[in-house]
């Protein structure tokens, strides 16, 4: 075992030598007015000590790994806010949302590249793999929630929209699926009912719910101008390549009916269950929801 985990760091860090100059030419790219210093600056706190550490060779690669996928999310998290402030721009958006996606697959890109006999989840940790996977979704939705409304790129460009939604949808459920639901018939003691329904439900957080009601809406929308999406096995994958939008590809059926129909089903009778009074509004997902149902018969 020692030596399988020597052999991970030597990868690890050459691996991130590599990397570490290209995210830093990223941290240093010109910004808008509207930029968040203070993510930039835990961003380039992270890229001074993974630096640091490459150099003294001493550490396991998790931490390396780790420490490399935070700085990710921080300094990605400013170009995201800036698209968004910018309203995505028709003409270079889409690119720089390819460009995004894959650079927030960096870090399972560096497991597997590192040799390591360990699942992603086990080397990166629960928080940040869903941090990850929450971002690459997020950011698909915020992206086709603008790009809809233009209904002459839409018409031209409905096959891309389409693999956006499918990889939305991909990397939200996938999301969902990192931590195991609390069994009911667990010996847990737990005395708020309403927490145990949650976590039974697989909603460990705020942002859990988000994934729901977003996956809800991207099914949705693709209901509405792509079809059901499961009369062909869809490419579901990690945007990487400049073809479309990944390189890893698995073929997926993906019903976007169905799909958005259980999400939204869950979505509603949580927050009208133990989240009731809780600030969660369900008026808009009961009007998908009663689409699915319509659109079925």
């Amino acid at each position: 075992m020692a030596e399988a985990g020597g052999a991970g760091e030597g990868g690890a860090v050459c691996a991130l030598r590599l990397r570490l100059a290209a995210l830093g030419r990223r941290l240093a790219a010109p910004r808008g007015a509207g930029s968040d210093d203070t993510f930039l600056a835990k961003g380039s706190a992270a890229l001074d000590k993974l630096k640091d550490l490459c150099n003294e060779r001493k550490e396991h690669p998790s931490l390396l790994l780790q420490l490399y996928t935070q700085a990710i999310l921080d300094i990605t998290y400013s170009e995201e806010n800036q698209l968004v402030d910018e309203d995505f721009p028709e003409e270079s958006s889409l690119q720089k949302v390819k460009e995004l996606i894959c650079v927030l697959s960096e870090p399972e890109d560096l497991v597997r590249e590192c040799n390591i006999n360990e699942e992603p989840i086990n080397i990166l940790g629960t928080e940040l793999l869903e941090c990850l996977y929450w971002r690459k979704g997020a950011l698909l939705y915020m992206y086709c929630h603008t790009a809809k409304e233009r209904s002459e790129w839409l018409q031209g460009n409905i096959a891309i929209f389409k693999k956006c939604l499918d990889d939305g949808v991909h990397y939200l459920t996938k999301m969902l699926s990192f931590r195991c639901p609390l069994q009911k018939n667990e010996d847990v003691s737990l005395q708020d009912k309403d927490t145990a329904r949650l976590l039974s439900e697989g909603i460990f957080s705020d942002t859990h719910l988000l994934a729901m009601m977003y996956t809800g809406e991207m099914c949705y929308w693709g209901l509405q101008h792509c079809g059901d999406g499961k009369q062909k096995s869809l490419e579901t994958v990690d945007p990487i390549s400049k073809s479309d939008l990944g390189c890893r590809s698995q073929s997926v059926s993906l019903d976007f009916r169905e799909t958005g129909k259980n999400m939204l089903t869950k979505y509603i009778a949580v927050c009208e269950g133990p989240l009731k009074d809780q600030g969660w509004n369900t008026t808009t997902a009961k009007q998908m929801l009663c689409y699915f149902m319509k659109s079925q018969n």
